[in-house]
């Protein structure tokens, strides 16, 4: 670590930041020869799970913190990475720390979902000399876990949508992970009206794939956090930014599906960081049975 600070740097604080699921993250203040302090984050893999995927993870988000400046997506400069953990404890990311912060709470999402919306179109407006690796799914009709109580029809039909094949679909860069918890907001802003995103973080899943995916994944994280009708109308809200969507209503469908059902199988999972952010009311049954009413309001929407 100290041998990507400049000359007479030295840490002189850490503090853990919490949020994540799969890495421990970690502000390390750094104290400058001229007196001031500058801000780093140390995303590491420390458990044994993504241990497994963190060298492919970082290479991936080094990939794509390289590519992002000067294409007007706010996100942290690359310090280094050590996808191999040759020279860390863990397998591991540098990069500089952006101002602002997440906000999951309801208020102000009225200007915040747009924000989100217009942010989400510009990533995938980049194109790349070197196109990411194509996206992986997330789930299968085998491995969904369909929520206790919930509406027994509405999932076998959602299930059954994902047996079909994947629609054809025009390649897009995809954060793959783009939703509220990875979007930082001014701090705070001086109008409601006034916000404006600082940064885009957490680039491990960059992908190429339709961008009916990414839209799909923070329009289920929007469901669950703020309500089914957030996340049923968050594709709208994309296309109005700009955004260009399937065109067929049961293309759209198979990825909005194919997401929700995919977070069937991690309900715990993305829950607890949402609690320990202040949402304590999102417990693993209030997410799932949030996640049921978004499900069946998909399906009747096609019906």
């Amino acid at each position: 670590m100290s041998r990507h600070l400049e000359a007479g740097e030295r840490i002189v604080r850490t503090e853990a930041l919490h949020g994540g699921i799969t890495a421990e993250m970690r502000r390390l203040t750094i104290s400058t020869r001229d007196g001031s302090t500058r801000d780093l984050v140390l995303r590491s893999f420390v458990d044994p799970f993504s241990a497994g995927h963190a060298e492919d993870w970082l290479h991936r988000e080094a990939g794509a913190l390289t590519l992002l400046p000067g294409t007007g997506v706010p996100a942290p400069g690359l310090v280094a990475v050590d996808p191999t953990a040759a020279h860390c404890e863990y397998p591991s990311l540098l990069m500089t720390h952006l101002a602002g912060r997440t906000f999951l709470d309801d208020e102000g999402l009225e200007t915040r979902v747009p924000l989100l919306a217009r942010q989400l179109v510009a990533i995938h407006a980049l194109r790349p000399a070197e196109r990411p690796r194509e996206y992986v799914a997330l789930t299968t009709a085998d491995t969904v876990v369909t929520p206790t109580g919930a509406d027994a029809a509405a999932w076998v039909a959602a299930i059954d949508v994902i047996r079909r094949p994947a629609p054809p679909y025009e390649g897009r860069f995809l954060h793959r992970d783009f939703q509220p918890g990875n979007v930082l907001f001014d701090v705070p802003p001086p109008r409601p009206a006034d916000a404006r995103i600082t940064g885009v973080v957490d680039w491990a899943a960059t992908s190429w794939g339709p961008a009916d995916l990414d839209v799909a994944h923070c329009s289920t994280n929007l469901a669950l956090l703020h309500g089914p009708a957030w996340g049923l109308r968050f594709a709208e809200t994309y296309e109005e930014a700009g955004g260009v969507l399937a065109t067929a209503a049961s293309e759209r469908l198979y990825w909005q599906v194919r997401d929700a059902l995919a977070c069937s199988e991690e309900v715990q999972l993305v829950a607890q960081p949402w609690r320990e952010a202040g949402r304590t009311e999102l417990t693993t049954r209030a997410v799932e049975e949030r996640l049921d009413v978004y499900v069946t309001a998909l399906m009747d929407a096609l019906g």
